[in-house]
């Protein structure tokens, strides 16, 4: 069964005008309940994840700087969203839908996360949305309990994995992919073990080929038993920050050859939604209702 973490705390209200899109958090549930994609039994709500799987990707300064809501000005601005406790809440709440998803994946082979991919956030602060790294944080988690011994993240949104490529710089046990808009947030980027930038404008027939070639090299190379997948839909040539002009056919082309590709390789496979941020949210929920189409086509 696919199972699918979601709970109302996603939905975090913002400011009006805020450029960041939450309703899709509550869309994107009902439309699979709507087409019968997932049904009420596929989901479970996560409950806020434990302290100590936190502080083994986080450091002790940050957590208690961001449980208490004593962040800077600065560092506030840098994570780009309105601090509060129920904000903080929420992001502990998504931290552990990835760990229980990772669980799930080990049982079924797949499971996912209707929120995540928060690869922004470093090992001591916030940036681009991102206060904990929720895929770094599950990564630890199946690492510290022996349930898996070499993990492989493959993150597809259109922005470098920055923070999960720095808490995971001396780490051979996880191997990170970021393949990104090159001019695309960060201005900086960090170095992943393997980071493939894209040129503005970048589309199917440029994109697809490329991850044809790269993903398998890489599960030959690395052998992970276990993949965590990040797959932003921000690539979309609808999207208002991507820079990227990828169809939603062929962002779903892209899905279908990562999931397959696990299903092929008998790999456990965890997948956070990462960014979206198309003017029309139809076309966000659309993109991403493709990737929850295709786990159920391909694995169940």
């Amino acid at each position: 069964m696919l199972k699918i973490a979601w709970s109302p705390v996603y939905h975090h209200p913002l400011p009006e005008g805020h450029r960041f899109p939450m309703e899709k958090y509550s869309l994107l549930p009902e439309q699979l309940l709507y087409e019968g994609t997932a049904t009420e039994d596929n989901f479970f709500a996560p409950q806020p994840v434990a302290e100590a799987d936190i502080l083994a990707s986080h450091s002790v300064a940050w957590w208690e700087k961001l449980k208490t809501c004593q962040l800077s000005t600065s560092e506030i601005r840098k994570t780009g969203f309105p601090l509060s406790k129920e904000l903080v809440h929420r992001e502990t709440v998504i931290v552990q839908g990835t760990i229980q998803a990772a669980l799930f994946a080990l049982q079924y082979g797949i499971a996912m996360n209707v929120a995540g991919g928060t690869h922004h956030a470093f090992t001591d602060r916030g940036e681009g949305f991102c206060l904990l790294n929720d895929v770094a944080i599950a990564a630890h988690y199946l690492l510290n309990h022996c349930l898996a011994a070499r993990i492989l993240i493959v993150d597809l949104d259109v922005h470098q994995g920055n923070g999960t490529a720095q808490i995971f710089a001396n780490e051979p046990r996880v191997f990170t992919f970021s393949m990104h808009g090159e001019k695309n947030y960060p201005l900086q980027k960090e170095k992943s073990d393997l980071d493939i930038g894209l040129p503005d404008g970048t589309d199917d027939t440029q994109y697809l080929p490329i991850l044809r070639t790269t993903l398998p090299r890489l599960i030959e190379k690395v052998q992970p038993e276990f993949i965590f997948y990040i797959a932003g839909v921000d690539i979309l040539d609808t999207d208002k920050l991507g820079k990227l002009s990828v169809s939603r056919q062929g962002c779903k082309e892209r899905d279908r050859f990562v999931l397959q590709t696990c299903k092929d390789n008998q790999i456990p496979v965890a997948v956070s939604m990462g960014g979206g941020y198309s003017p029309r949210i139809a076309d966000i929920i659309e993109a991403h209702s493709n990737t929850y189409r295709l786990a159920q086509e391909i694995f169940f």
